[in-house]
């Protein structure tokens, strides 16, 4: 695999004013086959009932798993779209951060899939798997 050649400040710039960056997501690290980042906790993360919603949760793990396609497509591909997600939620939080720590299960040139696991204080929270199609020029 080659070097990767995005950063995680290019992904802080290319979020701005999207969903990731108005719900606060911070890229931590951009590797070969890995992609870091979390999420600080606030009062619009949670739901009703005051526990973490699992629309913030499933928005960290797809952001990190999108971030990862783009920082592995292949060369000559324009970008990506997701297909397919599917999350298992195991725990909660009220407060604090979460981490995603996502990687790649299959990465072909016309599809991806990522595997994400999404953590709070050294517990595991959530599972996700996110298939991307790779999109080329017409």
């Amino acid at each position: 695999m080659p070097s990767i050649a995005i950063a995680p400040a290019d992904f802080h710039a290319r979020q701005k004013g999207t969903l990731p960056d108005l719900l606060g997501v911070e890229v931590i690290a951009v590797e070969a086959n890995s992609l870091r980042a979390k999420l600080t906790i606030k009062p619009h993360h949670l739901a009703p009932n005051g526990y973490l919603h699992a629309a913030s949760v499933v928005m960290l793990a797809d952001t990190c798993c999108g971030y990862g396609c783009i920082a592995h497509l292949p060369e000559g591909a324009k970008g990506f779209t997701t297909i397919e997600l599917k999350s298992n939620h195991l725990g909660t939080v009220l407060e604090g951060a979460i981490e995603c720590h996502a990687t790649p299960v299959h990465l072909g040139k016309t599809t991806q899939v990522w595997d994400a696991t999404v953590s709070a204080n050294g517990k595991t929270i959530a599972l996700f798997r996110c298939t991307q199609m790779v999109l080329w020029p017409r």
